[in-house]
């Protein structure tokens, strides 16, 4: 997931908003390891969970890395500067993004990460 993410990360250009769904385990964290590293970020990437959200830096484009797994409601997100993270340069990748799809805009790209029974992992991307 991570050499998926930094392939990934090659891609993406200022302004995308990544939406990605998927049960606990299916690599959504270590795919987000592996944009910050495609995107040359030095800071170590460590899961939103409980902080909400992460920003890293230093990298080419900033990553701004939410999990909504905690939330329980999209009024949440207003607290949290959701608005203002929108409009930033950078990349702006949410994990548990199902939880309130009508909270992303219609440009957002999703990623549906699936664990297979023989523990392989698939990503199915969708672009608007």
């Amino acid at each position: 997931m991570i050499e998926a993410g930094a392939r990934f990360a090659a891609t993406l250009r200022s302004g995308d908003i990544l939406a990605l769904d998927g049960d606990l385990g299916a690599g959504k964290t270590h795919f987000c390891k592996g944009l910050a590293a495609g995107l040359g970020a030095t800071d170590e990437v460590t899961s939103p969970t409980f902080a909400l959200v992460q920003e890293y830096l230093s990298g080419r484009l900033p990553l701004f890395h939410f999990d909504w797994y905690r939330l329980d409601s999209a009024a949440e997100l207003h607290g949290l500067g959701w608005d203002d993270y929108l409009d930033e340069d950078g990349i702006v990748v949410v994990e548990w993004a199902g939880k309130f799809p009508e909270m992303l805009p219609p440009t957002a790209i999703r990623l549906q990460f699936d664990l297979a029974p023989d523990g392989l992992r698939r990503v199915t991307v969708t672009r608007p």
